[in-house]
């Protein structure tokens, strides 16, 4: 299906005017993907209603839609995603913290966290770790919200095929053309000279197409001035995401492997699992 819209999103579990959710909006033109605009959310609720806009589109969101296998099996949860999903939404933040933190307290130092296939080529955190970053409570805010849309999830869950969301991680694409340099930070003390560098660096190198994705990010001169200007790096994230999109939209079965475990999902672009 030729999708109109592409959209990347970096997602926040706290949406506020200071760190709105952040959607890249674009479009495929010839080997590259052109940046619309970037609108924000302040609210789920703003979000909410963007994710029911008509299709087609994809999205790829930067949180994980999905838990470890072997946490949930240790804790004895649901082993369907649908049913596990619902019932992680059900508990509040803190029985996840006090569930997670008790989980790791009774595993030796080094293996304290459960790890979904994905992690390791994607480099990503585990979707289980409550802080720096929170992504545990990114997935428990995110993953309702793509339900309650009707959303297709792939791989996970069926949904309206004409509105696709994929799970992504901008870190991925970020470190293959940057290497380990960081380039964005909230605290206004940690937003330096070195981190503006590596965002122009960042950004200079998608808009030559310098990915293995082999696609090229097409910027106006103000949105390449606002992209380095933004010290949080949240723009720039989204603006990964979209870039994931668009490759994952050009691919068949939008780039994910073939085998996929249907409890803990997948990152697009993030290669193959290992077996495990």
């Amino acid at each position: 299906m030729p999708f109109t819209t592409l959209a990347g999103i970096d997602f926040t579990s706290r949406p506020t005017r200071r760190k709105p959710i952040t959607v890249a909006i674009g479009q495929s033109e010839g080997a590259g993907v052109r940046l619309a605009r970037l609108d924000r959310h302040l609210s789920f609720e703003s979000f909410a209603a963007w994710l029911r806009t008509p299709g087609p589109w994809l999205g790829a969101f930067d949180f994980p839609f999905g838990l470890p296998r072997e946490l949930v099996e240790t804790l004895g949860w649901p082993r369907e995603w649908l049913a596990l999903m619902e019932f992680y939404a059900s508990l509040s933040r803190e029985q996840i913290r006090a569930t997670f933190a008790a989980f790791c307290d009774a595993r030796p130092a080094g293996g304290k966290f459960a790890h979904r296939a994905c992690d390791l080529p994607a480099g990503s955190s585990p979707s289980m770790k409550w802080v720096n970053p929170p992504v545990a409570y990114m997935l428990h805010a995110g993953v309702p919200l793509l339900i309650a849309a009707g959303v297709q999830l792939p791989a996970l869950h069926e949904g309206d095929p004409t509105r696709v969301a994929l799970e992504a991680y901008p870190g991925l694409l970020a470190r293959e053309l940057i290497g380990a340099r960081s380039y964005k930070s909230d605290a206004v003390a940690k937003q330096t000279a070195e981190r503006l560098i590596a965002r122009k660096d960042l950004i200079e190198a998608l808009e030559q197409g310098r990915t293995g994705l082999g696609l090229r990010l097409r910027l106006s001169h103000a949105q390449r001035d606002a992209l380095a200007a933004d010290a949080s790096g949240d723009e720039l994230d989204a603006v990964l995401c979209l870039v994931q999109a668009a490759w994952a939209a050009r691919e068949p079965g939008y780039g994910l492997p073939a085998q996929i475990d249907p409890l803990e999902g997948w990152i697009v672009s993030a290669g193959t699992p290992a077996p495990r």
